[in-house]
Order: C-alpha cells, then structure tokens, then sequence
C-alpha cells in the first residue's frame, strides 16, 4: 500500500537533502495561525495540509499574498470548509503558512519508479500549463553531473536559461537539485514518487539565491 506525505514533511524530506525549499510552518488552530504569521514577514502564502488533498488550487484551499492578520483568519475558514466540501474523507493536519516565494523560471522536478526500469527523474518546464507544455526529460537513476546537464539542454528551459531574453539563470543550482534528488531516491527506496512544481530558479549572480521549491508531492511505498 502507497501514501503521500502531507506537504510540510515532503518539504522537510526534501530539504534533509539540502534541496532547497520554501519557509513552511504548519498550524493546527486558528489561534495558532494567527500567532505563527505575526512571526513572520507578510504577505504570506495559506495551503490546507493534508495528504488526500494534492489538487489544493482545485479544492479551493490556496490563499496567496494574504497580508494582514484578519486576512489569515478569515482565510483559515475558507481553507478547512472548502477543503472538507472537496473530501469529507480528507486526513486534515491542519494548515501551512508560508513565505511568499519571489518569483523566477518555473521548473518541474521530480522522479516516478517505473515498475520496469525502476526510477526514473524528470526536469522540465513547470507551473500550472505543465501539462499543456508537456517539456520534459527524462533519465534512469542514478544521475552524474553531465547526465543532468544534458537532461535540461533536451529541453526549452535550456534556452531561457542561457539568456534567451536577456537574462541568464542559475544552472548549476538546477543541476544540484537533479543531483541531490537521484541521490535521496538512492538512499530512500520507499519513494514512488517526487514532484516539486513550481521550482523557482533565479537570475544567475542575485545575491547567490539560486532557486527555491514552493510545492512539493511525495508518494512512499
């Protein structure tokens, strides 16, 4: 039998291999949501947390750029009833505050275990039209450096990234993430599946930010 991690352990899996992703908390209450948001810097991002609920923008339990304290409660409600009329079956473990990523290129990352040629990682563009693009590349784990260089100039980001309009973004963060990612798979054979859209990457040389996972999906065995 398969699960899926709640969102906030996929980040904190994903980050224990120092792939870099978004500032997550998550909050059971109301109160506690509140209290937790003053801490941080607005505006904020608000996600339902829960493992039975991968389609959050469909649910009707995303909030982006909520920016004062009523905001957060009165989106709180928002979140757990819609999330509830979406599947009353839903395992809710509460709700997710972030920080607001700055935007940069859109980039898919992930990997499938193919029941054949066992896992299997992708890269490619990201975002909501990932599936109307559908700019992929694919490769068997284990990856090597020049695998995952030549995995990202199989597609279009390669252009982008290179400074197709005049600005360059961070390829060897990228590359870093593809190789970080073959090797927690290799370590944690109980993962059929990772997907991090959107992966932000950044211009390349601004202030060595290179680039940061907002959402994260990962399936165990």
């Amino acid at each position: 039998m398969s699960k899926f991690l709640n969102e906030l352990e996929a980040n904190k899996m994903l980050s224990s291999y120092k792939i870099p992703m978004i500032k997550s908390i998550a909050c059971k209450t109301k109160e506690e949501t509140v209290i937790e948001a003053k801490k941080m810097r607005f505006p904020l991002a608000m996600k339902i947390l829960s493992p039975h609920i991968q389609h959050k923008t469909d649910a009707g339990c995303v909030f982006l750029n909520v920016s004062s304290t009523k905001e957060v409660e009165e989106n709180y409600e928002k979140i757990i009833n819609n999330a509830k009329s979406y599947d009353k079956n839903a395992r809710i473990d509460g709700v997710l505050l972030q920080e607001m990523a700055t935007e940069g290129l859109e980039v898919i990352i992930g990997m499938k275990k193919d029941p054949q040629f066992g896992p299997v990682a992708m890269v490619g563009m990201g975002g909501i039209y990932v599936e109307v693009f559908n700019d992929i590349s694919l490769r068997l784990i284990p990856i090597k450096k020049d695998d995952a260089e030549e995995m990202i100039r199989e597609t279009k980001l390669y252009k982008i990234i290179q400074g197709a309009r005049g600005i360059k973004y961070d390829m060897e963060c990228l590359v870093n993430v593809i190789l970080k990612l073959s090797e927690m798979v290799e370590k944690q054979g109980e993962i059929q599946e990772i997907d991090i859209n959107p992966f932000f990457l950044y211009e390349e040389g601004k202030g060595g930010k290179g680039g940061k996972g907002v959402d994260a999906l990962i399936k165990l065995s």
